[in-house]
């Protein structure tokens, strides 16, 4: 039984793996992709990963709003500031369960990206990471990444500029 529940779970991942690689193909991203042998789970491993220092990872937050749930991508070093957060969408930040991530956002934990989310997840994309560009978000797995223009992260995802996070 253990086997065949790994077996569905990695089904599962390469569905979410195939969706994002689509969805970068159709938006002129395919050659962005980016997969590794290590894991990339957290800020520390993706950086290790990438080669690059750790606010150049771009981290997506799952969390859970009035109306449904929402992705906010922000520098990898940058921690969300619950009074501009609540300044700017009028509510506390309720992060998403581990548990109930995937189901939420598409994305398994250690893989949520703002690429291929289901309809009508909007995606926010905070003013942190306005220090680096090119930047480094999951891309639906915890080994891999897509190396992206903050231009093409904006016009790919739609995403909306917010100012919610602490300066560090």
């Amino acid at each position: 039984m253990r086997d065949g529940g790994s077996a569905i779970s990695a089904g599962r991942k390469n569905m979410r793996v195939d969706a994002v690689r689509e969805f970068l193909e159709r938006h002129g991203l395919g050659a962005a992709y980016r997969q590794f042998e290590v894991s990339s789970a957290t800020v520390d491993l993706a950086a290790a990963a990438v080669g690059c220092e750790p606010g150049r990872i771009a981290k997506t937050l799952s969390l859970l709003g009035k109306d449904g749930p929402l992705v906010l991508v922000v520098m990898g070093t940058a921690r969300l500031d619950n009074r501009k957060f609540k300044d700017v969408f009028h509510q506390k930040a309720h992060f998403i369960k581990a548990e109930d991530v995937e189901s939420l956002v598409g994305h398994p934990m250690g893989g949520v990206c703002p690429f291929a989310l289901p309809e009508g997840v909007p995606v926010y994309l905070d003013a942190s990471l306005k220090n680096f560009d090119p930047v480094y978000p999951a891309a639906g797995a915890p080994n891999n990444a897509v190396e992206i223009s903050l231009a093409d992260l904006e016009r790919v995802t739609g995403g909306v500029w917010v100012d919610v996070c602490k300066a560090e």
